[in-house]
């Protein structure tokens, strides 16, 4: 089904929307959480302009915001959807779960805002801090303890990657710290993890290895 009419703004910015939007790499389920979001229709297959097609006014006026303008909000969820993107685009052909809770071997349920799944296997997750100061050394303590946590127990065996990300930037001292809890992995094959930071500034990423 292909959306009848744009009350707010008119056709032919529905069409610029789209032309836009279909150039970036949207995957399916932020399509879905947009149109959920917006109470929109979403054809569940096509070309990206004709699944676009379908969603209503508000859901593109949304996606446009997120991805080609790039704004922000005062709850940072556009930073999270943008985060989303940015992850699904590192893991082609992957399962991308969204606010995932993953057991580790201490028994502690952790919630992971990505989590991404090969084969019915966790090998990354990833985190996103969107408002407020700059990641702190504490903060980077606490990523670190909870994948290692997940990595260690039944449910992280295939865990390859863990990613920090942050649209607020990351204080030198949680850098360093990350670096060389990192580091400290190096000597033991079984726990091999490559832990990453990703920076969102002139509206992108950039990725770090620590």
């Amino acid at each position: 089904m292909v959306n009848k009419g744009f009350p707010k703004f008119g056709m032919s910015q529905a069409g610029s929307f789209v032309a836009a939007l279909k150039n970036y790499n949207l995957p399916d389920f932020i399509l879905v959480l947009i149109a959920k979001e917006c109470k929109s229709e979403l054809l569940e297959r096509g070309r990206i302009d004709d699944r676009l097609q379908s969603m209503n006014d508000d859901a593109l006026h949304l996606l446009h915001k997120i991805f080609v303008d790039c704004e922000e909000d005062d709850a940072g969820k556009f930073a999270q959807y943008r985060f989303f993107a940015y992850v699904s685009s590192m893991y082609h052909k992957c399962e991308v779960l969204v606010n995932e809770t993953i057991p580790g071997k201490s028994g502690k349920n952790h919630k992971i805002l990505v989590a991404v799944k090969n084969n019915g296997m966790y090998i990354s997750v990833a985190q996103n801090k969107a408002k407020g100061n700059p990641v702190n050394k504490k903060e980077t303590n606490r990523f670190y303890d909870m994948v290692d946590d997940i990595k260690k127990g039944d449910h992280g065996t295939m865990l390859t990657d863990a990613v920090y990300g942050s649209s607020v930037g990351f204080r030198k001292d949680a850098l360093e710290e990350l670096k060389e809890l990192s580091k400290s992995r190096d000597n033991d094959p079984e726990n091999k993890l490559d832990f990453k930071t990703a920076n969102f500034e002139n509206n992108i990423y950039s990725v770090t290895k620590c």
